[in-house]
């Protein structure tokens, strides 16, 4: 019983998961309207939680920062060459 309720948690979360990388502006939208729905029945909490953040920068779902502070350029390290013995 208890691993049969494991393995569902791991599916729900696997599918809203690749939901959210493979359409983000349908995840957008249908995560935006819960949190509505949620928030007219009173339940704010829940609502904040569900609720995606604005959407900032190119919006196509690539993980680009939405936060507006400037991310650093790293630096690349030297590449040593493979030595096969």
């Amino acid at each position: 019983m208890v691993e049969t309720l494991i393995v569902a948690a791991l599916v729900i979360w696997s599918a809203i998961y690749t939901f959210k990388k493979v359409f983000p502006k349908s995840a957008y939208k249908v995560f935006n309207h819960l949190a509505n729905i949620c928030e007219r029945q009173g339940w704010h909490k829940i609502a904040n939680w569900i609720r995606p953040d604005m959407v900032a920068g190119c919006g196509g779902g690539c993980d680009c920062s939405s936060s507006p502070s400037k991310s650093k350029v790293k630096v690349p390290e030297t590449v040593e060459a493979v030595k096969w013995k």
